[in-house]
């Protein structure tokens, strides 16, 4: 398989023949106010340009997977640049009914035992927070990739550690695990995603596991950086998590 990371939570993922992209989020860079009640009121979203052309990214794209609609994982531009044929891969039918109306027509709910071709595509749980931030966040979901040629693929999607995360790894035993880790938040409510004690224990969850952190530095709510992340986990003398760049690419 090949990932490559573009921003925030968006990937390319490349996996058994087949070309995925998951949660685009595609404007240019200061196209949308930001998230408020939180850090970095005087800057817009996204913070940063897109690291390759909308055309590379979505070309020769066999379907693409939303773990959820907020405007960080599936924004106006991306709507506008798909095909509204393409394979559409969404959690649950109240997705699916809002991007139907954007003009998708090939939409499909994920479940627990969802096929493309042949690869299989899991949906997992999360949760987007903790305690009462959750009724405001709403529902997310992850994704799991299974194919006997490839090693098996987790995409958390964005989720704090808890218990569904731990059992998605006891049960599938991922090799390769994508975490959200910006510790986005609103000045109340905790964080929205994984934080760098979330990742620690997605690591002693996954000790042979290749960890990947994204949704990092690219929208207003952020609070944990590349470096502050970088620097924890060398503390902690871990060397199994990858903190990629915009546009960085890994094959496994």
């Amino acid at each position: 398989m090949n990932l490559q990371h573009i921003r925030n939570a968006t990937l390319v993922v490349q996996y058994a023949g087949k070309k995925f992209l998951i949660d685009p989020f595609l404007a240019d860079k200061g196209t949308y106010p930001p998230f408020p009640n939180s850090l970095r009121q005087d800057q817009n979203n996204p913070l940063v340009e897109l690291p390759i052309s909308i055309d590379n990214i979505i070309a020769n794209i066999d379907a693409v997977i939303l773990t959820h609609l907020h405007l960080d994982h599936w924004d106006d531009t991306a709507k506008g640049a798909l095909p509204k044929d393409i394979k559409m891969f969404v959690q649950n039918e109240e997705d699916a009914r809002e991007v139907k109306k954007d003009g998708f027509q090939n939409v499909e709910v994920l479940q627990e035992d969802s096929v493309f071709e042949d690869i299989q595509l899991i949906k997992t749980k999360g949760e987007h927070g903790r305690g009462e931030i959750l009724k405001l966040a709403g529902q997310v979901c992850g994704v799991v990739f299974k194919h006997p040629n490839e090693k098996t693929l987790y995409v958390a999607g964005d989720t704090v550690w808890y218990e569904a995360v731990r059992e998605t790894i006891k049960t599938h035993k991922p090799e390769i695990i994508v975490v959200n880790g910006g510790d986005n938040q609103f000045h109340e409510g905790g964080s929205l995603v994984m934080g760098k004690e979330d990742i620690y224990e997605v690591c002693n969850a996954a000790p042979n596991a290749r960890i990947i952190s994204v949704h990092m530095e690219a929208v207003n709510h952020w609070t944990l950086s590349r470096e502050e992340l970088k620097s924890f986990i060398n503390e902690k003398g871990i060397s199994t998590v990858l903190i990629p760049d915009d546009g960085e690419s890994y094959s496994f």
